[in-house]
């Protein structure tokens, strides 16, 4: 950044400026699941709780179960990162601010500004807390003083599901008397949109090498 655009954030001496895009999870999401029906792929809404459920009705298995693996299969080294964000009505910001941290940010969508945000390890809380939109608001209207007319239009609680290193692999499980091969694919953490595409990628070559090993597998 130039010293004159710097001059925008007192409290800083260094910044950079680029231009990059942003994905809406909310559109994009749906987007995904529409592909993946006209592919053929159906969508089942149940709880699993252990992969025994799962052993006499397939042959492989992918599990993306992000924090559900702490249970699912017992993975002890998932754990959540919750995140807190405000979307607000700010509709004459069209640039992106990210302070150096990462955890005070501003990005504009389609339609509302999301500001935020939190990074709290180990933290299961689902609801909103009080003190963390306070927190927002305040560091996002020192980035950005304009923000304090903006009006707020929801408040939104996300665990990440997080861990040391994401997990992209293959084991083969026991279940119900069978060797069924389980290709692994979570603990993204923050980074899940990402990387998604490439740790799919690499998901499905562990998926068509064990096809290759079973032709008549059922997934």
């Amino acid at each position: 950044m130039t010293d004159r655009e710097l001059k925008r954030f007192p409290d800083h001496k260094f910044g950079q400026a680029f231009t990059t895009v942003k994905c809406e999870c909310s559109s994009y999401l749906p987007w995904l699941e529409e592909r993946f029906r006209k592919a053929g792929g159906r969508v089942e809404q149940r709880r699993v709780s252990s992969l025994q459920e799962l052993g006499d009705g397939f042959d492989l298995i992918v599990n993306c179960s992000g924090l559900g693996s702490r249970a699912l299969v017992g993975d002890a080294g998932v754990y959540p990162v919750r995140g807190q964000v405000l979307k607000v009505e700010a509709p004459w910001l069209t640039h992106f601010i990210r302070d150096g941290d990462g955890k005070t940010y501003i990005y504009p969508g389609v339609h509302s500004v999301t500001i935020g945000g939190t990074r709290q390890e180990g933290d299961w809380r689902l609801h909103v807390d009080g003190g963390d939109t306070a927190s927002i608001l305040e560091r996002c209207g020192r980035l950005e003083p304009s923000l304090k007319k903006a009006k707020v239009l929801a408040e939104w609680v996300g665990l990440r599901p997080s861990r040391r290193n994401p997990r992209v692999e293959r084991e083969k499980v026991l279940l119900q008397g069978r060797g069924v091969p389980v290709v692994h694919n979570y603990g993204h953490g923050g980074w899940g949109v990402t990387i998604a595409w490439g740790t799919a990628l690499d998901a499905l070559g562990l998926v068509r090498q064990s096809l290759k090993e079973m032709p008549q597998a059922k997934l």
